[in-house]
């Protein structure tokens, strides 16, 4: 499946509708010089061998990213997404490293375990720093190593399987507080992206926002909807907390409630921001990004002017 909005393309799935990802996870868009930025970085890292920690806050499209990572390499095998947070941990040696036929009751067969399974291709771990201490130490030793023991067997199993973790916290300060392995840190650290929150990439908001308007249109057989110049500087101003996640409920329900053929302001929920202040802010950003002696006077000069109508 393909897709343009605003003449960009959008990084999507084939078969996206037999895709157990939401609809939130099938896109991601390079149009912001950020997120561009971002890309670049991306194609030099995925094909080259090394392991890769994702940062980048809650919704922001960590998974997304790993995924084309994967995609962009040369490797052949699946791409395997664990979370974290969802391993139990008294079957977490099982569940990633897998194990023997009779080591639990009722166990007739073995299993290869989430890292088993992506041998020859590419494992993502999202939200590591929620793995327990003594597993990340096997972790460690399993991408040292290229194998791994599965619980009940006598000898290990060989495994070429490439790491790409995703973080929504500093691990730096979870390994000061003793929370986090200072060694596999070091060992993620060698290849780093970090996943701008959307409100950092406001170049993407707006065909973000038409790709999930299409989806739902397609997906609840309606006519798809113009967003309003109004509407558009909307979305763009807001700071967006939950990023990509909290963009796609917002047009989802900007959909179900518009009643004609454009979404207003309205439709979508959100506070309004007055223009002087959406105004202030974009050029702000500008002058924190590029410091230009032109940028400053500028701002200077609307700050002068705001302050003279309040």
């Amino acid at each position: 499946m393909s897709f343009e909005a605003f003449g960009q393309p959008l990084l999507t799935f084939p078969d996206a509708d037999k895709s157990p990802l939401s609809i939130r996870a099938k896109a991601l868009v390079f149009v912001d010089p950020r997120s561009r930025q971002l890309r670049q970085e991306l194609e030099q890292l995925a094909p080259r061998s090394i392991s890769v920690l994702i940062r980048g806050e809650t919704g922001s499209g960590k998974e997304l990213l790993a995924r084309h990572i994967h995609r962009a390499s040369d490797r052949g095998g699946l791409f395997v997404s664990v979370n974290c947070g969802a391993i139990s941990p008294t079957y977490a040696d099982a569940e990633l490293f897998g194990y023997a036929a009779g080591s639990f009751s009722g166990s007739a067969s073995s299993r290869a375990g989430w890292f088993g399974s992506a041998n020859g291709g590419t494992l993502y771990l999202d939200e590591i720093g929620d793995l327990p201490l003594p597993i990340q130490t096997k972790l460690l030793a399993a991408l040292e190593n290229h194998e791994v023991t599965r619980v009940g067997a006598h000898q290990p199993s060989p495994v070429d399987v490439r790491l790409v973790a995703a973080t929504s916290i500093d691990l730096a300060q979870a390994v000061a507080a003793g929370k986090f392995h200072e060694r596999l840190y070091h060992y993620l650290s060698e290849g780093q992206l970090e996943l701008p929150a959307l409100r950092e990439r406001v170049g993407d908001i707006l065909s973000l926002a038409e790709y999930f308007l299409g989806i739902y249109s397609q997906r609840l057989d309606l006519p798809v909807p113009l967003i309003s110049e109004a509407a558009q500087h909307l979305l763009e101003a807001h700071s967006w907390p939950g990023n990509t996640r909290e963009l796609e409920n917002v047009i989802h329900f900007a959909l179900l409630v518009s009643t004609g053929d454009e979404i207003l302001p309205e439709h979508l929920n959100l506070p309004e921001v007055p223009a002087s202040l959406v105004q202030i802010e974009r050029q702000a950003a500008q002058l924190v990004k590029n410091g230009t002696a032109a940028e400053l006077s500028a701002l200077k000069s609307l700050l002068e002017s705001l302050s003279q109508t309040l």
